[in-house]
This record gives C-alpha cells, structure tokens and sequence, in this order.
C-alpha cells in the first residue's frame, strides 16, 4: 500500500481517488470547495458517473479514502496527484492557473524524493514549468511525471481499472517506477517516454477521436446528397481493422469537457509555435455546422421556425453522465431560441435548475411527454437508452405536428414512420424526409 495525494476532486480527481483506494492505497483526495468535500464526505458523488459512488463509499468505510477542504500542513503522502480543471482561455489556449495554484501549495508541503503527478491535460512544456515551480517553492528535490488520463465520462470507472494502456512520460526512470507500482494490480501496457511526448499524447489522442467523428459527419452530408446509408457505409469501414468502428457515427458531433477545449488547445498551441493546423480547423468547423444542419432539417420539416414548438430531448453531451459542457443539445436549444422558436428540454439525469440557468428562456420539462405536449418536432439530441426506446404512439398523441429529427441516428426510421411521423436523421436514405433522395443525373449502371 502506497499512501498518495490527489489535488483537485472534479470529474478525473474524485473517479482517480476512488479507483486507487479500491486498488488498496490510501488516498487523501484535496479540494478547496468545501460543499463538493462535504458530499463526498457522505459518500455522495458530485458527479453522474456509474459505479463511482459505491467505489466513494467502500473508501470511506475501509478508512482508505480521505476528502480535505485545506492543504494539509505537510504532506504524508510523497505521490502527488494534480487533477484540477484547465478550462479554455478567451484566445483557445488551456488555462492552468489552477495547476499553478496547486503546485504552488503542493511543493511547499513536500518532503524530498517526493514527486508531483500531472494528471491535470495540460500544454505541451507544462511538466518543466512545473519542476521549476517545484524547485523554487519546495524543501528539496522534487520530480514530475505526466501521467495523462484516459477516462470516457459515463465509463470513466471501467476506463481506470481496465485501462488501454497507462502513459508515464519523466526525465526521472525511477519516479516513474514509483508512479508504475500504484498501477501494478491492474497489469496494465505501461508506455515510459518523455515528459513532453506523455503531454502530447493526450492532445493527439482526443484530437483524433474528434477527427473521426466529424469524418463521419462529413461522410453523412455526402450520403444525404447521394442516397447513401452513413450507418451501413460506417459499418463497412469499421470492420477494416485499420479503422476499427468505434467514434463512427454521425450525429450532432462531439461536445464535452475535453474535445471541444483540447482540439482548440492543441491547434492554438500549434499556430503560435509556426505549424499549421488546418486539419483540426476543419474538424471543429463540421463539428459546428452539425448544430445547424439540425436546424436547417427542422426548417426543412417545418417551414419557418419562428412561432413553432420544440421538444429537445437531452441535454448532457451524451448518455450515461450529467455533464452539460459544450453540449451540442444545448447548443442546438440556443440556436432554436434564435431562430424564434419555443424550446422545451428534458433530460432524465441534468438537474433542472441546471438546466434553467444555462437555457433561461427554455422551457425545463419532468418527462418526454410533457416536453413534447403541443409541440410541432422533437429532436433526440442524447442518446439516452430512454429515448431509444420510448413509446412513440404515446409521445405522438400530444404533439400538434409529428416531426421527429434523429440528431442521433438511434431510432429504428421504419418504425419512426410507421407511427406517422415525418421522421428526419443524419446521413441515411430519406434523412431529409419521406422521399429518397433522388438518383444522380449522368450515371450509368
């Protein structure tokens, strides 16, 4: 058993903390909200995240699992774990003041020998600046590891204790070995590089998981144009082990906490050091305009949207997680609300007041039905296993127009239109309505 510290008790902080503590460390998880430590204290979760809160409670009970609002007066643990947020700055750069804030406290309460963890995504370089900070403000020498974090939000438990590969990038082999040993029950594929590259890793791997999402967008547009079906088409190149299936499906794109900033972060970072990232420009321009393709499809079913009612089903990013951050239902919301037309949201995880706060001029429903009583479309904006498989006779009879858009492309069409419905999705044969898109002039069998 290894006694360590994890700084910060957000979204990776508190899912990290508990896995190592069911991996048999003791952990002393730091966080300077004092609501947030006063929930988990309890044994609550401040997040949605399945299989969190029991892991929360077993720490609790074992005494391996400790939550502090202050910084301790001198650290007991010599592993130290930065997990704070590094949101994104006014000019698309990641903010990591509070990694800073973190270092500054952490490094003064260090012994020697101790080592200080990036967990925290942070710039590519963020790992020297932190030595130097540690070196200036600590009791002696001090080393830093970047151990990036891997973690899926709706299976960010499953993610830590079976994970793809575990990355430790450091110019110290052994603190790398000692952050190695925490993870030593898991039997992981430990990958040991450079500070540096561990950094860029991270960046590169959301990056492209991004990039094949708004590829298969871009693909679902030209299936649109041409009558083809995106999900057969995905399904075809996901086979080709090259490829592989996963991150292909066409929808609304990708929002969240880390793609949207991490893409932008890392074509900031390449744009001021000379590169030119015109790839990652285009991956977030298709990422945006899938918002307005939905739009432009409820125009399509609708006419003009100004006066119309709309149910928008979702709100969090995507299922299994509360998490509204860039959230393209949201997003979809506000454009909506711009466009004239009335929005009710409903979500069966998002608190309402949540909710109310981020969309004030929406309308914040308890269930699908009252969100869609009266209402001329509804779009699946989440794919919530609710929505999949939600009564669509019954969620008909109170609409006064049954137009359903597919912003996830998760309702079986023949069935959608076997209940009357004008049903639209995203690059499937008759995306655009009933009809097939029609055949391309000039060709020839």
């Amino acid at each position: 058993m290894t006694r360590i510290a994890v700084i910060g008790c957000g979204y990776v902080g508190a899912v990290s903390a508990a896995c190592f503590a069911e991996l048999g460390h003791e952990v002393d998880c730091v966080d300077t909200d004092p609501d947030r430590i006063a929930l988990l204290r309890s044994g609550r979760s401040p997040i949605h995240e399945p299989g969190l809160e029991p892991l929360i409670q077993k720490g609790i009970q074992g005494r391996r699992l400790h939550f502090l609002d202050e910084y301790p007066d001198q650290f007991e643990a010599k592993i130290v774990f930065i997990a704070v947020n590094t949101p994104e700055s006014s000019e698309g750069a990641a903010d990591i003041r509070w990694v800073r804030d973190a270092v500054s406290s952490v490094a003064a309460r260090l012994g020697p020998g101790s080592i200080i963890v990036n967990k925290s995504t942070v710039p590519i370089g963020t790992g020297e600046l932190v030595a130097g900070m540690a070196g200036r403000a600590g009791r002696g020498p001090v080393s830093v590891v970047s151990n990036p974090e891997f973690l899926r939000e709706g299976s960010a438990v499953r993610d830590f204790m079976q994970p793809d590969r575990v990355v430790l990038g450091s110019d110290d082999p052994q603190a790398i070995e000692r952050v190695a040993s925490l993870y030593a029950p898991l039997e992981p594929v430990i990958q040991r590089t450079d500070i540096r590259t561990a950094e860029m890793i991270k960046y590169a791997s959301n990056a492209f998981l991004a990039t094949k999402i708004s590829f298969i967008n871009e693909i679902a547009s030209i299936c649109e144009a041409l009558g083809a079906d995106v999900a057969e088409v995905a399904h075809g190149m996901g086979m080709d082990v090259r490829i592989g299936g996963q991150f292909l499906k066409a929808g609304l794109g990708w929002g969240g906490s880390c793609f949207p900033k991490d893409v932008k972060a890392l074509a900031h970072m390449a744009a001021i050091h000379g590169a030119h990232p015109q790839l990652l420009r285009s991956v977030m321009e298709i990422n945006s305009d899938q918002r307005l393709r939905a739009v432009a499809k409820l125009r399509g079913a609708l006419g003009e949207l100004e006066g119309q009612r709309v149910a928008i089903l979702g709100a969090a990013f995507k299922a299994n997680t509360d998490d509204t951050r860039q959230s393209p239902a949201l997003e979809l919301a506000q454009l909506l609300l711009l466009e004239g037309a009335s929005v009710a949201i409903y979500d069966p995880v998002v608190p309402a007041a949540r909710l109310n706060h981020l969309v004030p001029m929406a309308t914040v429903a308890g269930s699908v039905e009252e969100a869609a009583k009266d209402a001329t479309a509804v779009v699946v904006a989440t794919d919530w296993p609710e929505f999949i498989h939600m009564d669509l006779a019954r969620l008909g009879e109170g609409m006064a127009r049954r137009v359903l858009v597919d912003g996830r492309n998760v309702l079986d069409p023949l069935a959608v239109r076997a209940a009357g419905f004008d049903y639209r999705c995203v690059g499937r044969p008759g995306a655009e309505g009933p009809a097939l898109a029609p055949a391309l002039e000039g060709v020839h069998a």
